[in-house]
């Protein structure tokens, strides 16, 4: 990992005014980040905390307040309450910035849109970055459609597809590469690469990178099945197994059965609280390992009040990166339709991606 590779990055850091922004993956040794750069008499003044927080047990979409670490008393700012960009006064004092934080590779899962506006806060400030590098468990492939322009936002900064197929350090090179910040600003950015890490290779994290994504399975699901967070299926909050079931309470739904309830630290107040939900149990099924519209196009056509499939705040069309998806899906157009139609822009993406890689790709 990028973090245990400290004859790396620690010059960078030594006699210098640190903020780190990490969570509960920022794991070296064992150990957490903090902890560690603190043993080793580097001077981290700040942490900054993204979704879910810095020791990762708050649920999705929850305000981040600011705090004190309870262990080093260090202050921890949140980028994920009143302010999802770090603003100068958050800033002031810090001579250089880490990032390591560990990703799932895809393009609605925040933590990339933290690093986003992190790179942008720095560049700002002239405060230099340093961004420790870390495996993408989905970065074994490529798909979905590419986000147009007009439907950005938190969940979705970048034109790049639903799995995006780059570790974190790689996207950092595109986003500056491609002058994705705003007013077309550069940060000064580090990366500190992994070793022996391939495209190839499948990588089972060792800690949860959100309370919703407990394991392997869910992790390889989850660009498929997220989308139904954009209508009125469940995607599983509110169990043990998020994101490896989905289904609603119509008992035609389907013949796995489960009931939404409020957890501390995963769900609160899931969709379907305390009701019986029908629907399907993926959590066995090897198959369900890359992206596919398989799920959500099947629940589309057995559910009868289509009207209201979507929810009405447009939320599916953020995931989705546009509202050709929902109108295609609406249209009754077939999985091989609907892919055809963003094949040309996934491949102009899979081009430009192949300047940006640090590591031997999964495709020569």
């Amino acid at each position: 990992m990028g973090a245990s590779q400290t004859d790396v990055y620690f010059p960078f850091l030594e006699g210098k005014q640190v903020g780190l922004v990490v969570n509960q993956t920022s794991i070296i040794k064992e150990k957490h980040l903090v902890d560690f750069l603190i043993k080793k008499k580097i001077e981290v003044s700040k942490i900054f905390a993204p979704e879910h927080g810095f020791r990762g047990d708050a649920d999705a979409g929850e305000k981040i307040e600011d705090g004190k670490d309870k262990t080093t008393g260090l202050p921890v700012l949140s980028l994920y309450g009143k302010s999802k960009k770090p603003s100068p006064e958050m800033l002031n004092g810090i001579e250089v910035m880490v990032f390591d934080i560990q990703d799932v590779g895809v393009r609605f899962y925040t933590y990339i849109s933290t690093l986003h506006l992190v790179m942008e806060a720095c560049a700002e400030q002239n405060i230099p970055l340093v961004v420790l590098d870390r495996p993408n468990p989905n970065g074994d492939y490529v798909d979905g459609p590419v986000l147009e322009e007009g439907f950005e936002s938190f969940v979705g900064m970048h034109p790049i597809p639903i799995v995006h197929g780059l570790t974190v350090g790689e996207l950092a090179k595109m986003i500056n590469g491609e002058k994705w910040l705003k007013n077309g600003v550069q940060c000064d950015v580090t990366i500190v690469p992994m070793e022996h890490y391939s495209h190839k290779r499948f990588y089972d994290l060792p800690v949860k990178p959100s309370p919703n994504l407990p394991n392997y399975q869910s992790i390889r699901l989850y660009p498929s099945l997220c989308l139904f967070e954009g209508t009125t299926i469940s995607a599983g909050r509110g169990t043990m197994i998020p994101f490896q079931i989905y289904g609603h309470p119509d008992p035609e739904a389907g013949p796995f059965s489960f009931t939404p309830r409020s957890i501390d630290g995963m769900a609160k107040y899931p969709k379907f609280e305390n009701q019986t939900c029908y629907g399907y149990d993926l959590r066995e099924d090897e198959n369900a390992r890359t992206f596919s519209l398989e799920y959500l196009l099947d629940a589309y056509f057995h559910y009868k009040d289509k009207e209201n499939f979507f929810l009405k705040n447009k939320f599916f069309d953020k995931l989705a990166g546009s509202d050709q998806l929902r109108k295609q899906i609406k249209a009754n157009l077939s999985e091989d339709e609907i892919r055809l139609s963003w094949q040309d822009r996934l491949t102009e993406y899979k081009k430009m991606r192949k300047q940006y890689l640090l590591y031997p790709d999964f495709e020569l």
